[in-house]
């Protein structure tokens, strides 16, 4: 038996550097009949430096759970369609999980060929262990964010966040106050950019270095876990 069609494929896209792309990943970006894009203009830019000229068709957090029955419908029907995110790999705390459950629940095939994604690069640079961790993605912003503070005091396993510039100072000091002055951790942020920047150290230090800059760019913090 002949295996099934790919019906949607989740491609990951460069988190700064554009020419973080695998080979692959542009060969079925330019066989596709739809690419569905985070921000078309975002991926505009990607798409056009690579010479693919697809259709392209919004899918983010605002629309995803209105349009994705009608995506499914169409991909039964025989059309191939790519997701793409903003930066790094869809389904990794942005859009994807939705359109993928539901391409499952219906038999279609997913193909999600490896790629850029922010945490791992931040993970190895940190130099916590890195043999088992735990991936928070953002936090809370208000409802909740307390308690699952007061759950990790006690997680064992080197801890992976992500966080915005505007809240990065604020988060480290809540980790001070949760986690001690001392536990080691790092900061990455504008990963395989012109102004890359990893900071390691106990959080007092890491705080002390962000409160005395302009915080700019993409956010991953990593923390070690609670020592045994």
């Amino acid at each position: 038996m002949e295996p099934s069609p790919t019906s949607l494929y989740i491609i990951a896209t460069p988190i700064g550097n554009l020419g973080d792309i695998t080979f692959r990943a542009v060969e079925i970006l330019k066989s596709v009949d739809l690419i569905l894009a985070e921000d078309t203009r975002t991926s505009g830019v990607l798409l056009k430096h690579y010479g693919i000229s697809k259709p392209l068709q919004s899918f983010h957090n605002f629309n995803e759970h209105k349009i994705v029955d009608m995506l499914v419908g169409r991909l039964k029907q025989g059309e191939k369609m790519a997701l793409i995110s903003d930066a790094g790999t869809p389904g990794i705390s942005d859009p994807g999980f939705l359109i993928a459950r539901a391409c499952v629940q219906a038999g279609l095939k997913i193909e999600c060929p490896p790629g850029a994604t922010a945490f791992l690069p931040a993970l190895i640079k940190s130099g916590l262990p890195s043999d088992r961790f735990v991936f928070e993605g953002f936090l809370p912003i208000k409802k909740g964010r307390q308690t699952l503070l007061k759950q990790l005091v006690e997680e064992e396993r080197t801890m992976i966040f992500y966080e915005s510039p505007y809240r990065l100072v604020k988060t480290l000091q809540q980790f001070k106050e949760y986690f001690g002055e001392d536990r080691m951790a790092s900061v990455s942020r504008e990963l395989t950019k012109v102004f890359e920047e990893t900071i390691n150290g106990t959080i007092a230090e890491i705080l002390n270095h962000f409160m005395a800059k302009d915080v700019k760019g993409e956010i991953v913090i990593v923390v070690a876990g609670k020592p045994k």
